[in-house]
């Protein structure tokens, strides 16, 4: 409660994350690998348009790096959430340079293929995929709860910071040493990171037990977030500006082809101010948090979004495509990083991978879908077509999802509240055998309907931190009895269910509880399905 006491009295600044050292490590580290990433973006597309210049085609190179997050990231959030995350990057960091090492020879000896640079695509953006959610996760296990949005927003800047750098340095080598050379540099980053997970030391802590397969711990993470109100209004809010936001990015390389005066320098130079403009806006966020909810945040970031969509649908050259980049850029940070700090702060340490990979799966399926979508559009029509519509898109997105607030978990407790009473003790071993629950109420006919709206957020609760069914059912016999029941997948995860309610939790239970009749409180029985025969003969 300290820490809450100050973040009350100070907002901490926008730099104080960096004060810690394991964060200001990883985030460095984090930072030159990222200009190599966004190197290879930019060596990836120029590639394509000399390999393939149909926009179809161009086009995939983004879907293909996106498209594995969508398909993946719920897989990769489960193990994060069981393995020890530190290891789990340490492995998948290795497999990508050595798959990045190999594109690096192919390129350079003139062997590429766009079937094999889609390929590769899909390669790197599979291990993307595994290491999204394990990296985002352990965000709040090196700052203060209160430096987490602030910390958010410096990797938000970081990889804008990489993107502002990256392009400018892929584009001069592309010019001066060849398409080979950014791929190789790419590769070079790698060991960067490598060496700062090597030295990250971090806390121990206890992980998440296994409580049965992964698929079922995916399908807790999918409940989880479907019975999480704020959660899933961040989810719909994201899908709702990156389909059509996504445009600039699949359609650049184009963009910066047709453009008078155009080529590789001068699409380095628009991946670059997109860059610089992301770093402006990081820099200007904390003054426009201070006077703006997350909510209204991204509404102007969606409306600076579509009016750069705009000015690049009508630009002819460098003069208006130049600071239509660079608005772009400015208005994406301010979206990202309210998406980012909505979907942090909705969710519970428990479950944070798997509903951070969710998050992912929205972002990369709604990137990879207007990729698409938008390579289609422009190769039927053209590719300011394709901008225009994509900007009107923007505008009607955001009007049909009004009434899905960003933000709505900024202020609530997450943490566990560890109140309730230990579960009664079971001979033998039933871990993963299934259990169901029963809560019998004592209700007066008058506080009935007080009742029932007041079990629509308990029901949420139980589904969103296990249970995979919940009914309420009143008595013929006894009017005023009410039974609760709901199931859970194996006694185990209820077993964790108990660590999982959070002091938000406990408060809609207490005053569910208040209606309740009697001195004594509900009654709770247990119960296990059997494998064979019953338990007790």
């Amino acid at each position: 409660m300290s820490s809450s006491g100050s973040a009350v009295g100070a907002r901490p600044s926008a730099w104080e994350p960096l004060k810690q050292p394991a964060f200001a490590l990883l985030w460095t580290a984090t930072l030159v690998s990222n200009v190599g990433t966004w190197m290879h973006e930019v060596g990836a597309g120029w590639l394509m348009t000399t390999l393939a210049p149909n926009p179809a085609v161009v086009t995939l190179v983004q879907a293909a790096t996106t498209l594995p997050v969508f398909c993946f990231a719920l897989l990769a959030g489960a193990l994060a959430d069981r393995l020890d995350k530190r290891r789990m990057l340490i492995g998948i960091n290795l497999l990508l340079l050595a798959v990045v090492s190999l594109l690096t020879v192919l390129v350079w000896a003139g062997a590429m293929t766009p079937a094999l640079l889609v390929a590769f695509s899909l390669a790197i953006g599979t291990g993307a995929a595994f290491m999204a959610p394990a990296w985002q996760s352990i965000v709040p296990q090196l700052v203060p709860r209160e430096q987490l949005k602030p910390a958010i927003a410096l990797n938000s800047m970081g990889v804008n910071i990489s993107r502002a750098i990256g392009p400018a340095i892929a584009g001069a080598l592309i010019a001066s040493i060849g398409l080979a050379a950014p791929f190789a540099v790419n590769a070079l980053s790698f060991l960067v990171i490598l060496g700062a997970l090597v030295m990250w030391r971090p806390p121990a802590h206890e992980r998440h037990p296994p409580t049965g397969s992964l698929l079922s711990e995916m399908g807790t993470g999918l409940r989880h977030v479907r019975h999480n109100p704020a959660m899933l209004a961040t989810a719909v809010r994201a899908a709702a500006f990156f389909v059509f936001a996504s445009a600039y990015w699949a359609l650049m390389p184009l963009i910066a082809r047709g453009a008078d005066a155009g080529g590789s320098t001068l699409y380095g130079a628009l991946m670059a101010l997109i860059g610089a403009g992301a770093v402006t806006g990081a820099m200007l966020l904390p003054r426009l948090q201070r006077v703006a909810s997350s909510d209204t945040t991204v509404w102007i970031g969606t409306a600076g979004s579509g009016a750069a969509l705009l000015l690049l649908a009508v630009a002819q050259g460098p003069a208006v495509l130049l600071p239509a980049a660079f608005l772009g850029g400015l208005s994406w940070i301010p979206v990202l990083t309210s998406l980012n700090v909505s979907a942090q702060t909705a969710l519970p340490n428990w479950v944070r991978a798997r509903g951070l990979a969710v998050f992912l799966m929205v972002f990369a399926g709604s990137m990879a879908a207007g990729s698409i979508i938008w390579g289609q559009v422009a190769a039927a029509t053209s590719v300011s077509s394709a901008l225009l519509i994509a900007a009107g898109g923007l505008a009607l997105g955001l009007l049909a999802t009004r009434r899905l607030p960003v933000g709505q978990a900024e202020g609530f407790d997450n943490d566990p509240a560890a109140i309730w009473p230990e579960a009664p003790t079971v001979v033998g071993d039933v871990s993963d055998q299934r259990a169901m629950l029963t809560v019998t109420y004592r209700i007066l006919p008058a506080d009935v309907p007080a009742f029932l709206d007041r079990l629509t957020p308990v029901s949420h609760e139980r589904l969103r931190n296990g249970a995979t069914s919940w009914h309420i059912h009143q008595s013929v016999e006894e009017p005023d009895l009410w039974v609760e029941t709901f199931h859970v997948p194996s006694w185990a995860e209820h077993l964790e269910h108990h660590g999982r309610v959070s002091v938000r939790d406990m408060t809609l239970h207490a005053t569910l509880r208040k209606l309740h009749q009697g001195e004594a409180p509900p009654v709770v029985r247990h119960h296990i399905a059997p494998r064979r025969r019953p338990l007790i003969h």
